[in-house]
């Protein structure tokens, strides 16, 4: 991990109430697999240990900067970026060339492919994979970790790092469907909520993160010269609050597509966001919430009037209108044609493609 990502995980590893002693205690558990002492780099972020020697804290916890410094001062101190994680120390800067391996990539599914590939070049302790369908999309870990590994810090960080990573490189926010874990949840099950926002699954396969497919077609939008400057820099890339999504105004077209009732504080409800933030995010996009459903509305009503006999009355219940008499406004404004004259002009065209494709055969 590079300096950006060490401080990156210390940030993504604390909540309001701070790191849980549990992560300090991973660190700590390094260093005892090498023989060394950690007190330096505990002196270092200003962390007492519990005077019974062990390696839980007097208050159960310390605070983001305390374990950044930790962090920091650990993987340097042990050259590894990955400490006590797997059986091989990946040396200072190993991450920091795994990102720039894939830079070329021309979608963030390339890219993400290529990253989880070259990890396997470092070590065999952990395969990553990516797998996707219409659908979802998954990155998944199946694990061959030592029984002293600090396993659930390990698995967390590493689905921490790889989904930072993929909202940086096409830098939109990318929602969650599920973020899922192979032990059961611990003591500090709370933490999850912030780091894997979305449903958490304990005692699942395997561990893994699944998104919206669509994502992968994204392409990257940083370049070599950004991400020289965000390891440079210390970006923290795996808990920056994104805002944007550049793929929210397609997801609420998918919703509207499959409930055309759907009201602003619903959409944000199923988004996970509030309905301020709905709004505000469209508009970042040059969208706005009510064209989307009028687009949704225009489309279904034109389907149904030229391809069904359903009464316009039934129609205008249908996409979302309380009487027929608001649709009938409504459908003028957009297509400057009455529903009654759309389907009379979708009748004749119909008859006059029947004799047509007659004479063509």
């Amino acid at each position: 991990m590079s300096s950006s990502q060490s401080f990156a995980l210390a940030r993504g590893l604390s909540t309001q109430s701070g790191t849980p002693a549990a992560f300090v205690g991973a660190v700590v558990q390094a260093y005892a697999q090498r023989g060394l002492s950690a007190a330096s780099a505990l002196a270092k972020a200003q962390i007492a240990l519990s005077t019974g020697g062990g390696a839980g804290l007097e208050a159960g916890h310390v605070s983001a900067l305390q374990f950044e410094r930790l962090c920091f001062a650990a993987m340097q101190e042990l050259d590894d970026e990955a400490p006590g994680w797997f059986r091989r120390r990946l040396p200072w800067g190993s991450y920091g060339m795994l990102a720039r391996a894939s830079m070329g990539a021309p979608t963030l599914g390339a890219a993400l492919a290529l990253w989880c590939r070259h990890h396997g070049l470092l070590t065999d302790d952990v395969r990553l994979t990516i797998a996707a369908t219409d659908l979802h999309a998954s990155v998944r870990i199946d694990e061959r970790l030592c029984a002293s590994a600090p396993r659930e810090f390990a698995l967390l960080s590493l689905l921490r790092n790889v989904h930072g990573l993929a909202c940086w490189w096409i830098d939109s926010r990318i929602p969650l469907q599920a973020a899922e874990f192979p032990f059961a949840a611990p003591p500090h099950a709370q933490v999850y909520a912030r780091l894997f926002p979305g449903p958490v699954v304990f005692d699942a396969p395997a561990a893994s993160l699944r998104f919206d497919a669509r994502y992968l077609d994204l392409p990257l939008r940083r370049d070599g010269a950004a991400l020289e400057q965000m390891l440079r820099r210390a970006l923290p890339l795996m808990v920056r609050p994104y805002r944007r999504d550049r793929l929210l105004a397609m997801r609420v077209r998918h919703l509207l597509q499959d409930d055309l009732a759907h009201t602003a504080e619903s959409l944000a409800a199923a988004l996970a966001l509030s309905p301020r933030s709905l709004h505000r995010q469209l508009a970042s996009e040059g969208m706005a919430l009510q064209s989307i459903k009028d687009e949704q509305r225009r489309t279904r009503a034109l389907e149904l009037l030229q391809r069904s006999q359903r009464p316009i009355k039934q129609i205008a219940r249908e996409v979302g209108f309380g009487n027929d008499k608001s649709f009938a406004r409504a459908f003028h404004l957009w297509t400057g044609m009455t529903p009654d004259e759309c389907r009379r002009a979708a009748r004749v065209q119909s008859q006059a493609q029947g004799p047509a494709n007659a004479a063509r055969s």
